[in-house]
């Protein structure tokens, strides 16, 4: 008899047939979802695997991100990450930063992460530009444009930047509130931006990949 081919089942298939987390990220995923009022921000195994791969592939060594939350992405691209390389990431919940720390201490990837602490769009004014190869995006969706505008100045040429949340629920079909309408707003200046080639990718709720040209 065929399995039911629903949303949940594709997912869990998904999932059985990927690269597994290690034990320190299923530890701070089960930490997450016992003590986060909303642990649904995760970034989750598939996102964080194609971070991993994206990574692998290009050979990325500097990477920004934008939204740390318990620091499950963080990590997981840090245990992917050369020795010399290093993860700039900016979290405004000091209660995030104090539980991503935490799971970071327990890690040897921990010391290629340096968290700032504070507003991202403050804490990232102190970096030149074509200073990264790879910027993950995964914070307070309202700014979504601010942070493409600053984000892709910050890559090198031959880098990549990738959003999480851009389908956000479906919602972006017919935006109505804000945070819908800044996502929809956000993919229309990145797919008329010629200095990148981009695309919309249906991983988890979904995720946009722009390559700086």
């Amino acid at each position: 008899m065929i399995a039911e081919l629903n949303k949940d089942n594709i997912l869990k298939y998904c999932e059985d047939y990927s690269n597994k987390d290690s034990k320190i990220l299923k530890e701070l995923i089960e930490y997450t979802f016992k003590n986060e009022s909303a642990p649904q921000m995760i970034s989750g195994i598939q996102v964080g695997n194609f971070l991993q791969g994206l990574i692998m592939a290009t050979g990325a060594k500097n990477i920004l991100e934008i939204g740390m939350f318990t620091g499950y992405s963080a990590l997981k691209m840090a245990e992917v990450l050369p020795e010399n390389g290093q993860i700039d990431t900016c979290e405004l919940g000091e209660n995030h930063v104090k539980t991503a720390t935490h799971f970071f201490s327990k890690s040897k990837h921990g010391e290629k992460i340096k968290i700032h602490s504070g507003p991202a769009l403050e804490s990232i004014k102190v970096f030149e530009p074509n200073t990264f190869d790879l910027c993950f995006i995964d914070a307070d969706k309202n700014n979504y444009k601010n942070y493409y505008v600053e984000c892709i100045k910050l890559i090198k040429t031959g880098g990549s930047l990738v959003i999480d949340n851009m389908l956000w629920g479906g919602s972006v079909l017919h935006p109505k509130d804000k945070e819908s309408k800044t996502i929809f707003e956000t993919a229309k200046l990145i797919n008329s931006d010629d200095n990148v080639y981009n695309t919309m990718l249906t991983i988890r709720d979904g995720l946009m990949l722009c390559v700086k040209k």
